[in-house]
C-alpha cells in the first residue's frame, strides 16, 4: 500500500509540473504575435480549406484551453482566447485541432479506433472503480466470486488505460500535421515555428503522463486481486 501512495504522489507531482509548464508556455506564446495577424479562427478556416474540408464549422466556446474537435457534429471548437487571438499559441492550438479534423476526413485509423471506444470508456470509467471495490469487499466473504467481480472491474478500467494509450498517436499525429502546415503555409516560421512546436510538445506530454499513470493504477489494481 505504501508503494502505491509513493507512486500516486509521484505521478501527481509530475502531472502538476507538466500542466504548470504547459500553461506557462501557452501564456508566454500568447503574447507573441504572428506577422500575418491571422486569428485562431482564420488559421483554422485556412487550414481546413487548404485540406479540402468545407463541412467543418469553427465555433467559439467558453473556458481556457478547452479547444477540441468534435467528429460527431464536425465542429472545431476554439476557446475565446484562441478563436480571437493572433498569437503563436492561438495558431498552434487552432492548427492542432484542425489536425484532428484532417484525421477525421482521411479516416485516420487511430482516431476512428478512439472514437469507437468513447461510449464504452465513458461507461467503464464510471463503473470500474465501484465494481472493483465491490469485488474486493466480496472477496472477504466469497473469495472466488469476489475475485471474478474484481477482475470484471479491472477489465473495465483496462479499457480506460487502453483509451489513454490510443490517444497518444492521435495527439502526436495532429501536432505533426499542424506544425508541418504552419511552416509550409508561412504562418509560423523560424522562431515562431519553434515556439509553436514547444507549446504543442508540452501539451502532448500531459497525455503521456496520464497514460502512464493510468497503466500504473491498473497494475496496482491487478496486484490487489492477486495478493495472497
Amino acid at each position: 500500500m505504501m508503494s502505491y501512495w509513493v507512486i500516486f504522489i509521484g505521478f501527481m507531482l509530475i502531472s502538476w509540473v507538466v500542466q504548470h509548464t504547459m500553461q506557462s508556455r501557452f501564456a508566454k506564446y500568447s503574447k507573441e504575435f504572428l506577422p500575418s495577424g491571422l486569428t485562431g479562427k482564420e488559421v483554422a478556416e485556412k487550414m481546413l480549406h487548404e485540406n479540402g474540408i468545407y463541412d467543418v464549422q469553427v465555433t467559439c466556446i467558453p473556458g481556457k484551453l478547452t479547444d477540441h474537435y468534435n467528429p460527431t457534429n464536425k465542429t472545431l471548437n476554439l476557446s475565446k482566447e484562441v478563436y480571437n487571438g493572433s498569437s503563436v499559441a492561438s495558431a498552434a492550438v487552432a492548427a492542432h485541432e484542425c489536425g484532428h479534423a484532417v484525421q477525421h476526413a482521411e479516416a485516420y485509423y487511430w482516431l476512428n479506433l478512439r472514437s469507437t471506444l468513447v461510449p464504452v470508456v465513458n461507461i467503464g470509467g464510471t463503473l470500474s472503480t465501484w465494481i472493483l471495490l465491490g469485488g474486493l469487499i466480496l472477496m472477504g466473504f466469497a473469495a472466488v466470486l469476489g475475485k471474478y467481480v474484481a477482475i470484471a472491474g479491472i477489465c473495465l478500467y483496462a479499457l480506460t488505460t487502453l483509451f489513454a494509450f490510443i490517444t497518444l498517436p492521435v495527439e502526436f499525429n495532429a501536432s505533426n500535421r499542424a506544425l508541418a502546415w504552419l511552416e509550409n503555409s508561412n504562418i509560423a516560421v523560424g522562431i515562431n515555428h519553434d515556439h509553436a512546436k514547444d507549446a504543442l510538445k508540452w501539451a502532448a506530454r500531459t497525455y503521456v503522463v496520464a497514460a502512464i499513470a493510468s497503466l500504473a493504477t491498473l497494475l496496482y489494481y491487478v496486484s490487489l486481486v492477486n495478493r495472497d
